[in-house]
């Protein structure tokens, strides 16, 4: 792992290339991300750096954690992600901020998923769904189907594709390639579409 930054993300636009191609970009307000604590193998046994992102009122923290950014003299932050084994070495109190990202670096988003509730197994799992029509059948054209055996071995497999919650978890997408940086505005455009609803927390990575 090379460099990591916290952010959050806009929304989506396209943006003309040099040679005059609409390239869809995901908006992305990262850091700057003070460094918060230290972790180090002789005193929690890892290695890896604390980044805090977006400030809030020291009244909506608890207080051992409103005592901990009182210790190191940085403003409450609502958001904490640890990053480990990191190539560069940092200080507690310095920031990190997009200025460290070059366009054109290969990044890994993690972030939370968008919850879709519960969904039949055509938006879930991608089943065609319109079987046949006939014998008795005619309502079925969006079910699964037989999910089972009846005389063997007369039960349900685990992990069986079928209905369910759907989105709401945790996912990574790897390779997503960084169109520009506005240092200015802290502001990362992503190439392509990221996980996640607007105003979702993002880690970005460089591996």
């Amino acid at each position: 792992m090379e460099k990591a930054i916290l952010g959050k993300k806009v929304g989506m636009t396209s943006i003309y290339d040099d040679k005059g191609v609409a390239v869809p970009v995901t908006i992305v307000e990262a850091g700057p991300c003070p460094v918060v604590n230290i972790r180090t193998m002789e005193k929690d046994g890892y290695s890896a750096i604390q980044l805090g992102f977006e400030t809030i009122r020291e009244n909506k923290v608890i207080k051992p954690v409103a005592g901990q950014f009182k210790k190191v003299g940085i403003a409450p932050c609502r958001h904490l992600k640890e990053f480990r084994n990191l190539a560069k070495s940092y200080e507690i109190g310095s920031e990190v901020t997009v200025a460290e990202f070059t366009t054109g670096d290969k990044v890994k988003v993690s972030t939370t998923s968008k919850g879709r509730g519960f969904q039949g197994v055509i938006k879930r799992h991608h089943f065609g769904g319109v079987g046949m029509q006939t014998h008795g059948q005619s309502d079925r054209q969006r079910h699964p189907g037989s999910v089972g055996s009846s005389s063997y071995p007369s039960r349900v497999f685990k992990g069986l594709r079928m209905a369910g919650r759907m989105g709401g978890k945790r996912t990574s997408v790897r390779n997503i390639q960084i169109f520009d940086i506005i240092p200015e505005r802290n502001l990362i455009l992503l190439k392509g579409s990221v996980p996640g609803p607007k105003n979702t927390l993002l880690e970005i990575v460089k591996v």
